[in-house]
């Protein structure tokens, strides 16, 4: 196996599947599912799932709401994403232990590092629920900060795209996909592979990013394996 242990990255609207809002059951099993895969094969998992499916705090600001508030009810609603994953996994017989950046002593764990670590080399698949606990940090910052402070091998953010390319595919046909790309090539390129902030941190502590299709059923695994699954980037 390539990677021994790895966060992945979800996006919360990756779990509305052809819905218009909210969770789609069938696409949530179908991740677990790939996690479980993953999992099984011995890889150490800690996942962080973002919100918008539900909220989104700087969509909120747009329409008169107070930043802060927004954002604190953003992250709320990736705690009900990651209970969602967390309720699938065990479902499937994945141990799992959920993590918030805010104190639910009712329904998960305040974030303790060290314990995150000691869960993870213990086999137990890491959920981080609530970003990373303070407003003006999206869910991809709260990802690079933990893959860092867990000493992840490397991000997978998993998207509905198979990897970055030179612009939108949805929208360019032209356009042409890298199979690997520098932190730096990425940033004067222009490429949102992240917001600043993560892309700056996993940068800075030399931590690869993998951008790949996770509604491709295999890909995780097959990235897992150390085939060419969508795009890294790295020094």
């Amino acid at each position: 196996m390539k990677y021994k242990r790895i966060l992945l990255k979800l996006s919360g609207e990756s779990l509305m599947g052809n819905k218009g809002f909210g969770i789609d059951q069938q696409r949530l099993m179908e991740y677990a599912a790939e996690i479980k895969n993953a999992y099984d094969a011995g890889c150490q998992v800690a996942i962080v799932i973002g919100g918008g499916n539900i909220f989104r705090g700087i969509q909120a600001e747009k329409g008169g709401m107070d930043r802060v508030h927004g954002d604190y009810m953003g992250m709320l609603a990736t705690v009900i994403n990651s209970m969602a994953i967390q309720s699938a996994l065990e479902g499937l017989g994945v141990q799992t232990r959920l993590q918030s950046a805010i104190k639910m002593e009712q329904i998960c764990e305040p974030f303790i590092r060290r314990k995150a670590v000691r869960h993870l080399e213990k086999g137990r698949v890491v959920i981080f629920g609530a970003g990373t606990g303070n407003p003006y940090f999206t869910t991809d910052s709260a990802a690079a900060l933990r893959a860092i402070e867990i000493e992840a091998n490397v991000i997978l953010k998993g998207t509905r795209v198979d990897g970055i390319y030179t612009a939108d595919p949805e929208k360019d046909p032209s356009a042409t996909k890298y199979s690997s790309i520098s932190y730096d090539e990425c940033y004067n390129k222009g490429l949102e592979v992240m917001d600043l902030t993560a892309f700056t941190l996993c940068k800075e502590n030399n931590l690869p990013i993998i951008v790949f299709d996770m509604n491709k059923k295999g890909n995780l695994q097959n990235l897992l394996n150390g085939e060419k699954v969508g795009t890294i980037v790295e020094a």
